[in-house]
């Protein structure tokens, strides 16, 4: 994580104080962007007979017009990619948006959704051991240690399941997917920010589930949608896709993918928050058991310390970002 520099005059307790702040500054779109996708498991449960690309496909689009409107708003230059970088771009949309979407589809009709959702919850592990390798410097023996306990404590919230050998595979897949959302932004985060790699990877999975949806549904089928579910497909198109795609990618271009995957560990605790608030019941010992713990690994891996050894430069928003 980039740090100030202090003047010689600063007294020496600064530095510690301003890195702090910093930190704290810098995680807390994170926090807020997994909160919202977190959220998007309660409302998306009245989509569940739409029809799937199609209407992902509505949902990707709204989002992209939305990012382009805000850029433009915030004079946010938002630049053209170029050589690999639409290779990393549209990895992102086909793993993180797409592949994603059908593997947790596909996975629920093999496995019970807490399956597939322990599966997600296990994402800070692969965050953690090669996003820091795709930074530039070594993984933080720190991030680390925390990430079993974050893992340990979505587990305990998510629950267990029955499954199959299909829906472990499916399972497995949902949770490469979820790692490709943020480790292949990591090499076009330096140049096109979070504004950037949110825009141009909405465009891209709204054109490939648009494809699909012409190809194996019947687009009609979105006349058959009522007022609820138009609702939720614009509150994941607003809130879980524009606004948490920015929030999340800020944070990964200020931390590091490594940190920022703990906060993963925030969803579950969201989403079981969201389920409380529509009439789902009160939690269980199990789930209030797992929110202690999740809270307890992001203190570990999130307090401030020594940097890391040999630190890279990590990519930063454009100066218009602070509008996101």
């Amino acid at each position: 994580m980039q740090r100030t520099s202090t003047p010689a005059s600063t007294p020496t307790s600064a530095p510690t104080a301003t890195a702090a702040s910093t930190a704290v500054r810098d995680l807390v779109p994170g926090i807020a962007g997994m909160a919202l996708v977190g959220s998007s498991v309660t409302v998306s449960r009245s989509l569940i007979d739409a029809p799937l690309f199609a209407t992902q496909a509505v949902r990707y689009s709204a989002a992209a017009l939305l990012l382009c409107v805000l850029a433009r708003a915030a004079r946010v230059p938002v630049l053209r990619p170029r050589g690999r970088e639409w290779l990393w771009l549209a990895g992102i949309a086909a793993t993180g948006l797409v592949l994603f979407n059908v593997a947790v589809v596909r996975g629920v009709a093999h496995a019970e959704p807490a399956v597939i959702a322990v599966a997600v919850a296990s994402v800070p592990i692969l965050l953690g051991l090669i996003g820091p390798f795709l930074e530039g410097r070594r993984p933080s023996r720190q991030v680390l240690l925390a990430t079993p306990v974050v893992v340990a404590g979505a587990v305990l919230v998510e629950g267990t399941g029955r499954t199959d050998a299909a829906g472990v595979g499916w399972a497995a897949l949902a949770l490469g997917c979820e790692a490709g959302f943020t480790l292949l932004a990591v090499p076009v985060l330096r140049r096109h920010g979070a504004w950037g790699v949110s825009v141009h990877a909405v465009w891209m999975g709204a054109l490939m589930l648009a494809g699909l949806a012409v190809v194996f549904e019947r687009p009609a089928d979105l006349g058959s949608l009522g007022p609820v579910q138009w609702a939720a497909a614009g509150y994941l198109a607003v809130m879980v896709t524009a606004v948490a795609f920015l929030l999340w990618y800020r944070t990964v271009a200020a931390v590091g993918a490594g940190r920022a995957g703990l906060l993963t560990g925030v969803a579950p605790v969201a989403a079981a928050g969201a389920g409380v608030l529509t009439g789902s019941g009160v939690p269980g010992p199990a789930v209030w058991l797992g929110l202690l713990v999740v809270v307890a690994g992001l203190a570990l891996g999130l307090r401030p310390g020594r940097p890391p050894a040999t630190p890279a430069r990590t990519p930063r928003d454009d100066p218009g970002d602070a509008a996101r």
